[in-house]
């Protein structure tokens, strides 16, 4: 907080924290496969045959075009160190990947998240990697609003506050500086399960969570002329 004069009647700048949470609906998933061969060309026909399945697997249970994209595509050499030749090439190692949006991620889609990764994985084979889960929002701002909402009441609350001790009454507004944004998810007891490569391989559980989103204000009011008891 902070008084300043301003035309005799002076202000008070206070800050307002606030925050939302929101259900996720959107997961996004990093699915990658990693292809060995003697040759670039049958490394790199290889990825392209296990990518496709896994993207040909994804769109058959839902997922839209635009919602799967590639991310990464890289082939280089595998090396091997012998005392009596050096380094050595002994192969080559491909490598795609795919960043895929997934929006049904509800108690009740259906399917649901794990059992979309399941097929896909099935589809990728042994050559499957699993990168980065995260959750996010579709539409953030809407929760950002009701964050918004808190932080002017946070704000409004300290301000009338320290007026009240000083013996003044809030003025006009003069100025609002604002700085929003997301926070880490935070968990909660949900969990969706999807069998990957039959029973005996178990389950793979995805747990939701919560996306908490921050606002925070600098608020700066006019302070009304003190209160006769209160004057200087």
């Amino acid at each position: 907080m902070s008084g300043k004069k301003h035309g005799g009647a002076g202000t008070i700048t206070v800050t307002g924290h606030g925050t939302a949470r929101g259900v996720p609906d959107v997961m996004r998933v990093d699915i990658a496969v990693e292809t060995r061969a003697d040759t670039v060309a049958v490394a790199y026909g290889q990825a392209g045959e296990r990518i496709a399945a896994v993207t040909a697997a994804l769109r058959g249970h839902g997922v839209r075009p635009a919602d799967i994209g590639t991310s990464r595509l890289s082939v280089r050499t595998e090396t091997t160190w012998q005392q009596e030749h050096g380094s050595r090439i002994v192969g080559y190692l491909a490598d795609a990947a795919l960043a895929v949006s997934l929006r049904e991620v509800g108690d009740d889609a259906d399917p649901g998240p794990a059992a979309i990764i399941a097929a896909a994985v099935a589809a990728g084979g042994d050559d499957v990697r699993l990168g980065g889960l995260t959750f996010g929002l579709a539409d953030p701002e809407a929760v950002l609003v009701t964050a918004r909402d808190a932080a002017w009441e946070n704000a409004l609350a300290k301000a009338r506050r320290y007026a009240g001790k000083a013996g003044r009454a809030l003025g006009p507004v003069r100025d609002i500086v604002e700085s929003s944004g997301a926070g880490a998810p935070v968990p909660q007891l949900k969990m969706v399960s999807a069998t990957l490569g039959g029973p005996e391989s178990g389950a793979l559980p995805v747990e939701l969570g919560e996306q908490e989103m921050a606002a925070h204000l600098q608020v700066t009011w006019e302070l009304a002329a003190p209160a006769p008891d209160h004057a200087e």
